[in-house]
Parts: C-alpha cells; structure tokens; sequence
C-alpha cells in the first residue's frame, strides 16, 4: 500500500492544556531556580564583602597603634633630650656667669665656654624643631 498524501482527517488529538501547563511549570521551575542562585550570589558577596572590612579595619587598628606607639617613644625620647640639653645650657649659664666674676680679661677659656654655649643652643634648636614636625 502507498501512503496517502491525502488528510485523512483523524488527527491525533492533543492535549493542549497539559502540555502548555507542563511548559509553564518547566518555566516557573527555571525562572525559581535563576532567581534563588541570584539570591545566594548576593547573600555571598555580601558576607565575603562584610568579612574583608572587618579584616581591613582590624589591619588599620593595628597599624594606627604601632605609629602610635612609635611616635610615643620618639616624642619621650626627644623631650628626654631636651631636658638634658637645658640642663646643659644651664650649666653652661652657670659656668658663664661665674667665669665673668672671675676674670678681669677674656681669656680662652671663656671664649670656649660661649662657644661650646652656641652649639649647645643650635642642638637644643634643632630638637625643637624635631619636636614640632613630631607634633
């Protein structure tokens, strides 16, 4: 027998209904499974992004207290300093004064003593100075 190109005019009935809900739930199914993946990738990025502030500001808390105590100790050690040299320029003052009231003429000695005075004023200048940028 040949085949007939002629419609015979029973089709197989489809069932239109089940199949276009099939679809949909397929659909919903995906669209469910897009939109809990997106959810998650949030969630993620928002955990990982609130881990790593935490970890920089831990990081900043250390390094601001190690200038911290580093300037600390390079401030105590310049006001250290300082004391010493007033306490020498003191003495030097002293030394000077005295000197004065000892001699008729201005001798070497003195001389060296205003001298070693001067420099003693230049260090105790630079100190400050030192000190100032320091603050």
């Amino acid at each position: 027998m040949q085949p007939s190109t002629e419609p015979s005019g029973v089709y197989p009935r489809r069932n239109t209904a089940r199949n276009g809900s099939s679809v949909k739930w397929f659909l919903l199914f995906w669209v469910l499974v897009i939109a809990a993946g997106g959810y998650g990738t949030y969630r993620y990025t928002h955990q990982l992004k609130s881990q790593v502030l935490e970890q920089l500001t831990v990081q900043s808390q250390q390094q601001l207290a190690a200038v911290q105590a580093d300037y600390d100790r390079k401030l105590s050690a310049l006001t250290a300093e300082i004391g010493e040299l007033q306490t020498q320029v003191q003495t030097f003052n002293e030394l000077l004064t005295f000197t004065k009231d000892n001699a008729n003429t201005k001798t070497d000695n003195s001389n060296k003593l205003y001298t070693q005075l001067a420099e003693v004023r230049k260090q105790l200048d630079a100190l400050k100075k030192e000190m100032d940028l320091l603050k």
